[in-house]
């Protein structure tokens, strides 16, 4: 019985990460207008795909504690294909302004970009850290 349960187990394990969209994963946000930059988690929101800050960083590589750390970033994002994200929103903590937000994956380069009212801002590179 012991068997069985641990190979069930192994094979929603192997099913679930088959199925992990390339853009989860540990991402370094490009530095913003006062050079702090961080670090987000992007996994699966439910059928969604979200990112949290996890460490944020000032201009000289420091960690610091910040208010944002644990927000979402990005949320409601999906998967357009061919590494295009959208339909989603992204929060710029620099700016405190949230935009309706893209991203394009291209190996282990994220570009992210957000727009109101027609006016879009371009968030940077971001480069994969795992």
């Amino acid at each position: 019985m012991k068997t069985i349960l641990t190979a069930a187990a192994f094979a929603v394990f192997a099913a679930t990460s088959a199925f992990a969209d390339p853009i989860f994963g540990t991402w370094q946000t490009a530095k913003d207008d006062n050079g702090n930059y961080g670090r987000i988690n992007v996994s699966a929101c439910g059928s969604k795909i979200c990112g949290v800050l996890t460490s944020s960083y000032d201009s000289a590589g420091k960690p610091f504690k910040s208010e944002n750390q644990g927000r979402k970033l990005v949320w409601n994002m999906v998967n357009t294909g061919g590494g295009s994200y959208g339909k989603g929103k992204a929060y710029s903590p620099d700016r405190d302004k949230t935009y309706g937000g893209k991203m394009q994956l291209s190996g282990n380069n994220l570009t992210v970009q957000g727009c109101v009212l027609g006016i879009c801002r371009d968030g940077g590179t971001w480069k994969r850290v795992n």
